[in-house]
C-alpha cells in the first residue's frame, strides 16, 4: 500500500482515488492509514469477503488481497484476487492500465 501512497502525485494526475480496507479494528486500520495518504476502512467480515468473491481464510478470520479499479461509474474494469501474498497489483501497473483505458478511450 506504501507504493500508492509514494505515488500520488501521478495517481491523483490520472484522476485515480485509491482506497483500502482491512478485517482489523479501527484502531489498527488507523495505524495503516497513518503510513498512507489514501482512506482505510476496517472491520471486513467474511459476508463482505463472499460479495466481493474474495478468498476467506478460517482460522485466521482473515480476508486474503483484493483489488478492484473501478471506472468512473463505478464498475469493476480489473480485479486481482490472491490467496497469499503474491501477486499484489503495484501502483505502477494501476497508472499503466489506466493510461492503456485512456488511450483507449480517446480513439
Amino acid at each position: 500500500m506504501v507504493g500508492f501512497a509514494e505515488n500520488k502525485a501521478e495517481l491523483d494526475a490520472l484522476g485515480i482515488k485509491v482506497a483500502a480496507a482491512s478485517v482489523d479494528a479501527i484502531d489498527k486500520a488507523k495505524e495503516v492509514a497513518d503510513e498512507v495518504n489514501f482512506p482505510v476502512g476496517y472491520g471486513v467480515t467474511k459476508d463482505v469477503a463472499n460479495t466481493l468473491g474474495s478468498w476467506w481464510m478460517p482460522g485466521r478470520e482473515a480476508i486474503q488481497p483484493t483489488e478492484l479499479i473501478l471506472n468512473a461509474e463505478n464498475q469493476v474494469v480489473a480485479s486481482s484476487y490472491s490467496d497469499g501474498p503474491l501477486a499484489r497489483t503495484q501502483a505502477a501497473d494501476v497508472i499503466s492500465l489506466v493510461k492503456i483505458y485512456d488511450a483507449r478511450a480517446k480513439g
